[in-house]
């Protein structure tokens, strides 16, 4: 296991990246330095690296001694004591005709180490799984993309991850649309939805760091 020297700075903590070399594995994926509190540091990395290996395992890494893999990630937040990370994982079989490349994401309170779901995001009884479900859906009509499967509904816990203007639901290659598309992603804006977000939730916090005043 190699250390780059890559680091994604905000305030006190730090995000580094570290690489998982092994034959046929080269994947490259964040660790938090910095936290003052040292078990929470230790639960968000030890979470981060599960994820990590998560993908590979998915992969097929140790089934198919003839499949190569890389992987990476983007910070695509990390502020107001909140981090929401973005892995992928791109395999390929020797023969095959492409290779396969899968996400996922992770968005963590760096204050006590919890790792948020979709869920944590809105009021409770807000109907969050209808509202995004009909806003996505209207999207995949305007897109006019071949779907390979109607899409009815998101997950209650469906994958996403935060910027700091929008929620971004996203699914897999060949889930509801040909490889070809790429990942379907959703990018939701915080003001089309400011009436399900729970104030004191994750989103919530954000909004009301952004309306602070600055200091005089």
């Amino acid at each position: 296991m190699e250390q780059i020297d890559t680091e994604k700075r905000e305030g006190r903590e730090r995000i580094i990246t570290r690489r998982l070399i092994k034959p046929r594995l080269n994947v490259h994926y964040p660790q938090v330095v910095g936290l003052k509190n040292g078990l929470v540091r230790r639960m968000i990395n030890n979470s981060i690296l599960d994820a990590v290996y998560d993908l590979i395992r998915l992969q097929g890494y140790v089934k198919d001694p003839a499949k190569t893999m890389t992987g990476g990630y983007q910070v695509k937040l990390h502020r107001n004591g909140l981090l929401s990370l973005l892995y992928d994982n791109y395999g390929y079989a020797q023969g095959a005709a492409h290779g396969m490349t899968y996400q996922s994401s992770q968005t963590f309170n760096l204050e006590d180490g919890s790792e948020y779901r979709l869920d944590d995001l809105f009021k409770p009884g807000s109907n969050y799984v209808d509202r995004l479900s009909d806003i996505i859906r209207r999207e995949f009509k305007s897109r006019d993309i071949p779907m390979l499967t109607e899409f009815k509904a998101i997950d209650r816990n469906q994958s996403f991850y935060l910027t700091d203007q929008a929620v971004v639901i996203y699914f897999q290659l060949y889930e509801y649309t040909p490889y070809v598309y790429g990942f379907p992603t959703f990018e939701i804006p915080f003001h089309d939805i400011m009436d399900i977000i729970d104030p004191n939730r994750p989103i919530g916090r954000l909004l009301n760091a952004q309306t602070e005043p600055a200091p005089a």
